[in-house]
């Protein structure tokens, strides 16, 4: 069953975000136009691995908001998970800032263009440094499906990005 499709956001949403995070001259023309949209890596995966934009190191304890350039358009009663790749979150303990990011349907639909921002901590407690190239996967996503309660009556449309649904 088809539920959703990956996109890239615009160029313009992309290096308005990239601009707050890549410190370092890096070209973001070259980095949006070789993003790769998140794809299984066997026929039996059920996480769609996101590919880092560019290349990035993490001591232990150190924090990095990753741009992925990537947004998806979701079949309504259906929402993406984002996890850490198992082999990272078992070596590094890789973790995501907010535990599991949830891609809501609406999200897409958001002023940010629904654009997938990655927060991750390498968590080490063994002193490794995880060392990220550009096009190597990073974390996945799994579409989950999910009900209603009966008496639900919420017809809020969202507006803006991140953590908006609480403002």
């Amino acid at each position: 069953m088809k539920v959703a499709k990956f996109e890239k956001v615009t160029y313009e949403q992309f290096e308005k975000d990239a601009a707050l995070e890549i410190k370092e001259s890096n070209d973001i023309k070259g980095i949006y136009n070789d993003i790769l949209l998140p794809k299984r890596a066997t026929f039996g995966s059920a996480g769609y691995d996101f590919f880092a934009p560019y290349s990035f190191t993490l001591k232990p304890s150190d924090t990095i908001l990753i741009p992925t350039g990537i947004k998806v358009k979701i079949e309504d009663g259906w929402f993406l998970a984002l996890f850490p790749r198992s082999g990272q979150g078992f070596k590094y303990r890789l973790q995501l800032d907010n535990t599991v990011g949830i891609i809501d349907s609406d999200y897409y639909f958001a002023k940010n263009e629904g654009h997938i921002l990655v927060k991750i901590t390498n968590d080490s407690k063994s002193e490794k440094t995880l060392v990220v190239n550009k096009g190597q996967g990073f974390v996945q996503g799994i579409f989950l499906n999910y009900g209603l309660t009966e008496d639900d009556s919420c017809d809020e449309k969202r507006e803006f990005g991140f953590g908006s649904t609480t403002k």
